[in-house]
């Protein structure tokens, strides 16, 4: 049985909440984590952890397949798919098992059950009533349908797409964002058919418009189909499949998978009655410090503004605690927020696209440059991977780093901590770097930026 109170109360154990849980038993708070699923949240349990399994099980299958570019005779190949999801199970309870060790190193205590709100520094779990000096609520997301469609049957949402118990022969993917995409990139690559529908112009439509444009050759090549501008109505689950139509053509599959977007997960919060007030996008209004319109209650992740994203969430969870501890804390420039895409190829971005930057008024320059330019992308057998810099003229200004190829999800980090500690691109063109490696692109991208590009 919990203890009646708190210095610290975190409802929901995700990246966001389980992280803000740690940092705040580090700084002396005795602390509890409320969970009314699985330590881990949805994102260790059912989306980032087992979607990343799964695509690396995709990734080894690609470069079997592709051995023979290499000199090497693996002869046939197969699939076990009942192998992919039991690995996927491990890896999961491996990372959970990690989360539940750290709240007992840290003397974090997890109470079982849905958390809410109740009366000025209480909340409420189990019948019981729970004293806190400060609440963080840390929820997450929540899957959301199509307009005119609704969740059941064969017509299911990125979770149960990840944790599919047999291979499907084929599979409608709706919504070509980075969910989207992973999920469709991994499926296509294990056998299945694709078929990938977006309602925008392109793929990836937040990213850089010339990183969509390689990405959509890059999962072309994989065997799917992909339909741009194109909406899914009339959507129809039965027995073993389901039918939709897409313009003035139909279409069938084994599964849709409806991967176009989330909402806050809020609902059994009790916002309202304990006076935490919502912006007009139904996301909980915070300032710069996460703090919510209720005295003592902070609110991070999905629940808030910014990109969806697990990094993003724990990084607010660290600002939160230490905010309510009395440290001074610094608002998160989101925009900076490096954005990572794990499909084939891998994709990443931080910052303003190309568009964005002339949109407000920056006198832009741009470098890119193909990873074929430099030795690395000939030798590890990726040369049509790009680094993209979108910089500011005068001042050498780094404003974002566009990235699609192998590494590209750790390659971008080198941008990010440039842009963070004010560099700019003509830095990174003058620091040195290993060869030959990958990262010998980024240089020459900001050395295409600078004006003297060696290699290209």
């Amino acid at each position: 049985m919990p203890d009646s109170s708190y210095d610290c109360v975190i409802i929901g154990s995700g990246p966001g909440g389980y992280v803000a849980a740690i940092r705040a038993a580090q700084l002396g708070m005795k602390t509890a984590v409320i969970e009314k699923d699985k330590v881990g949240g949805r994102c260790l349990n059912y989306a980032c952890i087992p979607a990343k399994a799964i695509l690396r099980v995709a990734d080894v299958l690609s470069e079997v397949r592709d051995a023979g570019e290499f000199g090497i005779s693996v002869g046939s190949v197969e699939l076990d798919y009942a192998g992919v999801t039991a690995r996927r199970e491990k890896v999961v309870a491996t990372l959970t098992g990690g989360v539940s060790s750290l709240f007992k190193k840290n003397r974090v205590e997890l109470i079982e059950g849905e958390g809410a709100l109740a009366a000025a520094g209480n909340v409420t779990v189990g019948g019981q009533t729970i004293a806190a000096k400060t609440i963080v609520l840390a929820t997450g997301s929540v899957k959301r349908a199509i307009p005119g469609a609704e969740f059941g049957g064969r017509v299911i949402g990125t979770e149960e797409a990840w944790a599919l118990s047999d291979l499907p022969a084929t599979m409608a993917v709706v919504g070509a964002g980075a969910s989207g995409t992973e999920i469709a990139s991994a499926y296509a690559r294990l056998g299945v058919e694709v078929r990938l529908f977006e309602a925008l112009e392109r793929v990836l439509p937040t990213e850089d418009a010339d990183i969509s444009k390689v990405v959509e050759r890059g999962l072309k090549r994989q065997g799917m189909t992909i339909h741009t501008n194109t909406l899914v109505k009339n959507i129809e689950s039965a027995a073993a499949s389901v039918t939709f139509t897409y313009g003035d053509a139909s279409g069938e599959a084994d599964w849709l998978v409806i991967a176009a977007g989330r909402g806050a997960d809020i609902e059994a919060l009790g916002l309202e009655a304990a006076g935490v007030t919502l912006s007009a996008s139904g996301l909980i209004e915070v300032d710069g410090a996460l703090r919510t319109s209720a005295a003592g209650v902070y609110a991070i992740g999905d629940l808030v503004l910014g990109p969806a994203l697990a990094h993003k969430a724990s990084d607010e969870g660290i600002i939160a605690v230490e905010d309510a501890a009395g440290l001074e804390t610094h608002p998160i420039e989101y925009v900076d927020i490096p954005r990572a895409t794990f499909c084939t190829p891998n994709v990443a971005s931080f910052g303003l696209t190309e568009a964005q930057a002339r949109e407000q008024g920056f006198d832009v320059v741009v470098g890119k440059i193909q990873y074929g330019a430099v030795g690395a992308g000939t030798v590890y057998g990726d040369r049509t991977g790009m680094v993209k810099i979108v910089g500011e003229r005068k001042y050498g200004e780094l404003l974002g780093g566009h990235i699609v190829g192998a590494k590209a999800t750790e390659l971008i980090q080198e941008l990010v901590n440039t842009r963070a500690l004010e560099g700019g691109y003509p830095e990174v063109a003058r620091l040195i770097h290993g060869h030959p490696t990958m990262s010998e692109a980024v240089m020459e991208a900001a050395r295409a930026a600078d004006g003297w590009l060696i290699h290209g």
